[in-house]
């Protein structure tokens, strides 16, 4: 396959994985506003975890609610906003209309119409239902693009790309809003335990659509390390960290060949370190770390991941 390919396969499913999470990281907030109106919201944290914080603070000063939705959500020059991450992945996917399904492109243009339309909307911002709506919407969308694309292209090497940057991707977001909600947004050691600090987790949880599953699996508290545990370290729910780096192992050694337990490349020795970590480790080993710190390190190793897929899979030698 192609470099140029391959690469607009890996961010056209990242750029739409990164639209959803950003309206996860907005939906903690707003859940929140919903059920403890009286201040159990802040602001800039949401901004901070991006790594955008002075570019924020430049353009819109204060972190208010509507300034925060509005930059992460419909800023067009704004590089990670909802809208910017669309227009990316609608232009990657005119790319390769040729390689993906014409149902994956139908699917993706409509997907970007609809947040253009919401971003011209004069009114939506004046009410949070509203929003939250849209924000709904915007991972109704994600789904919808993520089950065409697995129902109608070839699982070959373009859908593994797809798949890689998708999970990649998904892994990192689950990792920041997860540092959001404990390193961040409750500094405070006396609400530890408070019906506020309860109400934030499970904010995160339903968040990362993760709340059913969590109490299925028979939890009958919300407890911090067992949220961290069920996020971080789940075999089977597909929003976990673990889940998402073994299943993008398993579509790289699909692309490369090399069978999963070795490391003839680099960017195979990464990964697999980072699920051979993720294997082993416990919670009680991540806590005595820190989890903030731990949550650091992977965001981390996940660039550098990244990094190593683009210098394996996208960079172009110069001509000699």
């Amino acid at each position: 396959m192609l470099s140029r390919v391959a690469n607009s396969i890996y961010w056209l499913t990242r750029s739409v994985e990164r639209a959803e999470n950003v309206a996860r990281f907005i939906e903690v907030n707003l859940n929140l506003l919903l059920d403890a109106p009286s201040g159990g919201t802040q602001w800039e944290p949401i901004v901070l975890t991006t790594g955008d914080l002075p570019l924020f603070q430049k353009r819109y000063g204060e972190a208010t609610g509507a300034k925060v939705t509005q930059f992460l959500a419909f800023d067009e020059d704004y590089a990670n906003s909802i809208l910017s991450c669309l227009k990316s992945a609608r232009e990657n996917a005119r790319s390769v209309r040729e390689v993906i399904s014409s149902e994956m492109w139908q699917q993706v243009n409509s997907f970007y119409l609809m947040v253009i339309e919401a971003a011209q909307s004069h009114t939506l911002m004046n009410d949070i239902s509203a929003v939250l709506s849209f924000f709904e919407e915007v991972k109704l969308q994600s789904h919808l693009f993520a089950g065409v694309m697995d129902a109608t292209m070839t699982h070959n090497e373009g859908w593994h790309f797809g798949q890689i940057g998708r999970l990649i991707e998904r892994a990192d977001k689950t990792a920041r809003i997860l540092d959001v909600k404990y390193y961040i947004l409750l500094p405070s050691v006396k609400d530890v335990g408070s019906t506020l600090d309860e109400l934030q987790w499970i904010a995160l949880l339903k968040s990362a659509s993760a709340y059913e599953m969590y109490r299925k699996q028979g939890q009958h508290r919300i407890s911090p390390k067992g949220v961290a545990e069920f996020l971080i370290l789940d075999r089977e729910f597909p929003r976990s960290v673990r889940w998402c780096v073994l299943e993008a192992e398993r579509s790289l050694h699909h692309i490369t060949g090399t069978p999963i337990g070795s490391g003839r490349i680099s960017v195979e020795r990464s990964l697999g370190r980072l699920r051979a970590d993720l294997d082993y480790i416990t919670i009680d080993e991540i806590v005595s770390v820190g989890l903030h710190e731990y949550l650091e390190s992977l965001q981390s190793r996940m660039n550098d991941v990244g990094d190593k897929i683009f210098e394996t899979f996208f960079a172009l030698e110069p001509a000699a």
